[in-house]
């Protein structure tokens, strides 16, 4: 049987070391060479998030179980109090721009969005992460709790976040979303939470379509109205106006309001676009996708640590986050690359039984064939 290293190790040789040193030169310079450095913080967090680890000590202590390994994982050891200073101190952008780095590598392998237009297309949301108000004061959300955000804009090719910020809870999702820069050609979908009329003009300035929800007290008129085809649930399709004073201030440009009866959940939906050329189904079926970052938000807040936290500062909490969208990406560039047919959430569950395993990673996925079975002298005897 062929040498191999452990499940961990075979992961992280996922991460391009080349970028990842450069990175660690840009963001923190010169160190002392007895200093606890990037990688070993890296791979601390990530047996944080693969092992299932809650806190400082388990993490310690899990890497002091697997010291013989430590030659393969290329870390230094980990003490608490090092640890601890090292998510203190050490800048979280480093991992916000490792998370672009990967994002890269992925976006080259995975399959396409469900339409026929070319373009990106791209869902916009951010989800609460609830803390103690006493522990992080400086998150305050309202007078009874306390909250980060996390700000994702995930790409349908492939289903892998693309953008993503951590914020303290109260920080406005449009202010966010205007930090991201969409390829021209783009389509973006988001809810309600994104209604800002300024923000929608720039985004038909830039060349980038968007399909949301249209506001309850938007006040408008209509200039066009098309043919509605009620068979496929579509109650209307107009070309409007918007008549706020707002609106006038802004100089907004017409948009289409689209009115449609989800049988499926006996709703009904009103949405408006910048895009005047596709069906009024596909608004409809775009808007829909809009469910697939919902479920991105479930499945890291049940599979990776980002509830409970390690660290009492804001740029520890920002950085354990961000080393979790980091593991989802090098877990999707894992499945992508080598065509595994498994959902994320079954490569996961087989990782983390599997994560000091000497075996070779691909194994775990697509087991080799039972030598027994093939053996010719099985075959022999059933003749």
């Amino acid at each position: 049987m062929p040498h191999s290293s452990t499940v961990l190790s075979q992961i992280l040789k996922l991460v391009p070391r080349h970028e990842f040193d450069k990175l660690s030169k840009k963001h923190d310079g010169p160190r002392r060479s007895d200093a606890f450095n990037r990688w070993t913080q890296f791979v601390a967090l990530s047996v944080n998030h693969l092992a299932g680890r809650s806190s400082l000590r388990d993490i310690e202590s899990t890497l002091a179980s697997q010291q013989h390994l430590r030659y393969h994982l290329g870390s230094d050891a980990v003490s608490r109090s090092a640890f601890s200073r090292a998510n203190q101190s050490l800048t979280y952008r480093f991992f916000e721009d490792l998370f672009s780095t990967l994002y890269q590598r992925c976006s080259h392998y995975p399959p396409k969005h469900l339409f026929k237009f070319k373009g990106k297309l791209f869902s916009l949301d951010a989800s609460l992460i609830d803390v103690s108000l006493k522990i992080f004061p400086g998150a305050e959300y309202n007078r009874m709790k306390a909250a980060y955000k996390l700000h994702v804009g995930l790409d349908h090719d492939g289903l892998i976040p693309a953008f993503a910020a951590v914020t303290p809870g109260k920080t406005g999702d449009t202010k966010q979303a205007r930090l991201m820069h969409f390829p021209k050609g783009s389509v973006l979908v988001f809810d309600k939470g994104y209604s800002s009329y300024e923000w929608h003009n720039a985004l038909t300035d830039k060349g980038i379509s968007f399909v949301t929800r249209i506001r309850g007290n938007a006040k408008y008129r209509v200039i066009e109205r098309r043919e509605a085809n009620q068979s496929q649930g579509i109650t209307s399709d107009q070309t409007i106006e918007y008549t706020s004073n707002r609106a006038c201030q802004y100089q907004l440009r017409p948009v289409r309001r689209v009115g449609y009866y989800d049988q499926a959940t006996q709703k009904h939906y009103v949405f408006i676009t910048n895009h005047f050329r596709w069906s009024a189904k596909t608004i409809a079926d775009i808007y829909r996708q809009r469910w697939q970052v919902e479920l991105f938000f479930k499945w890291i807040k049940q599979n990776l640590k980002i509830k409970a936290f390690i660290g009492h500062s804001d740029n520890a909490v920002m950085t354990q986050v961000l080393v979790a969208l980091c593991i989802y990406l090098i877990l999707a560039f894992l499945k992508f690359e080598s065509g595994l047919k498994q959902s994320l959430q079954q490569i996961i569950r087989l990782l983390q039984v599997n994560l000091f395993v000497k075996r070779p990673l691909i194994e775990l996925f697509k087991p080799p064939p039972d030598p027994l079975e093939s053996s010719p002298q099985i075959a022999l005897w059933a003749t």
